[in-house]
């Protein structure tokens, strides 16, 4: 749509999202409806000059366009409704690639997907880049709404994108593009792992630079599959970097793939030789923050990303120090006794919490939750690779005992306390049950491997009522 004047909008959801969408078209000169079945969420939008009616069933004759928010499924009646009629169904990145498309000057996307690490990257390539002296901005489901940092008018974006708002892009192109890592996930809402990896996978359809993790097999397939013929790649590692990949020798963060200006020189199929240049140092694997594994391959994919873009090595350093981890992503909440308690509720699946394990030597463990369609193998898999390091876990939440079955598979001598009641009582009584079984030295570890909403609003609001409970052994 050249002009949105005069058009008639349908905006499913009136959350963050479907508040800054109605916004966006309103101000675009769309005739715009907010539709959501919470009616609280419906008054928020009142203000934006768009219309609201509650529970619609499907859109009203002469409905150009629907615009979901991520949560719909595309299942829902009134999505179903409207693809059954003819109208374009999308979602607020493609419709804030469309907006920011009719910019006099368009910005430039990097983005960011996977099943873990994403708000990290994106903060930790903002940082790159505002190191580098561009106005950038991290955006898209890392908070700040991408419709919003469009019409803020930032040159450089920072897109984290979660596979429900890839599920509704069409047309996105970005410079460069990432899927850091694939697990199962969200299989409740995609219905199948192919159908959430495919997701992931739309990431690179129109990319320019396609930037790929060398150690997991479906990123790797996916930017072979996906990628535009064209499009330059480039690969990451926690080991040794070949040409056309970053990585890590000797304890530190080394490029491979760029020249010392910062200009891209990605090797088409990364890895496979073909002159690339040395590249350098980018900075020591101890400045990375949080520690641990994973957050050093975020640190990788931020960087290659940001060197793609022209930002140069001192400035990548210099971003990665000025990363502030966020809330909930393996933040010490307090050392009480010698026992460190450690708070990385955003790990919401097994994936997650097998990165989050690793960084520490001897773990009580607190678990559990919503595990979304997880499976029995990927759980056990979990548990075998860190039983050596567990000291205890501590189990609560809706799929407990499927951890806990795993634990007697696998870890049949580390101890297990289950906590059963519903409500912030229980993280109370599991911390004080971790906290009972760790020795001096030793991390309690808030890593659930699952989702929270089976007992908490979100995984911060568990974050809190850890914290809270820490706090409250403390004195």
């Amino acid at each position: 749509m050249d002009s949105w004047t005069g058009r008639r909008v349908l905006v499913a959801g009136a959350g963050v999202t479907g508040l800054s969408v109605a916004r966006a078209l309103v101000e675009s000169g769309a005739l715009v409806t907010v539709t959501d079945e919470n009616e609280e969420r419906l008054a928020s939008v009142a203000g934006t000059g768009a219309e609201c009616l509650p529970r619609l069933a499907s859109p009203a004759e002469g409905t150009d366009l629907v615009v979901t928010s991520p949560g719909w499924r595309p299942s829902s009646p009134l999505l179903r409704a409207a693809r059954d009629a003819g109208i374009d169904v999308i979602g607020d990145v493609e419709l804030a690639w469309r907006l920011g498309r009719t910019a006099e000057q368009p910005p430039t996307w990097l983005v960011v997907t996977g099943t873990n690490g994403k708000s990290t990257t994106v903060s930790m390539l903002a940082e790159m880049l505002r190191a580098a002296g561009l106005q950038a901005v991290a955006c898209g489901n890392v908070g700040f709404a991408v419709t919003d940092a469009v019409r803020a008018g930032y040159p450089v974006l920072a897109v984290e994108l979660s596979s429900f708002q890839l599920h509704w892009s069409r047309s996105l192109a970005p410079y460069a593009s990432v899927v850091l890592n694939v697990a199962e996930d969200h299989l409740d809402w995609h219905g199948s792992f192919d159908d959430y990896a495919a997701a992931k996978g739309r990431i690179h359809e129109r990319t320019t630079i396609a930037v790929h993790n060398a150690d997991d097999p479906v990123s790797r397939r996916l930017a072979g599959e996906y990628a535009p013929a064209g499009a330059g790649r480039v690969g990451f590692t926690g080991a040794v970097p070949r040409a056309g990949e970053l990585g890590v020798d000797e304890e530190m963060l080394v490029d491979r793939a760029f020249d010392d200006t910062g200009l891209a020189h990605p090797v088409p199929g990364s890895g496979s030789g073909g002159g690339a240049p040395a590249g350098g140092e980018l900075c020591a694997v101890s400045e990375v923050m949080p520690p641990g594994p994973h957050n050093v391959l975020n640190a990788l994919a931020a960087a290659a990303l940001a060197r793609s873009y022209g930002v140069g090595r001192g400035a990548v350093r210099a971003g990665l120090l000025a990363f502030q981890p966020g809330d909930h992503r393996s933040v010490q909440v307090a050392e009480i006794g010698g026992v460190r308690f450690v708070n990385d509720s955003k790990a919401t699946n097994p994936h997650a919490a097998a990165g989050s394990l690793p960084a520490y030597e001897h773990v009580v463990w607190i678990a559990g939750g919503q595990l979304k369609g997880a499976s029995v193998a990927t759980v056990d898999a979990l548990v075998a690779s860190n039983a050596h390091r567990l000291r205890g876990a501590v189990l609560i939440g809706a799929d407990a005992e499927v951890i806990a079955e795993a634990l007697a598979r696998h870890a049949p001598d580390v101890p297990v306390n289950r906590c059963r009641s519903g409500d912030d009582g229980t993280m109370n009584a599991a911390v004080r049950a971790a906290s009972s079984m760790a020795r001096p030295g030793d991390v309690v570890l808030l890593a659930p491997a699952a989702a929270s909403l089976d007992m908490f609003h979100s995984y911060a609001h568990r974050g809190e009522a850890f914290a809270e409970a820490v706090r409250a052994l403390g004195g």
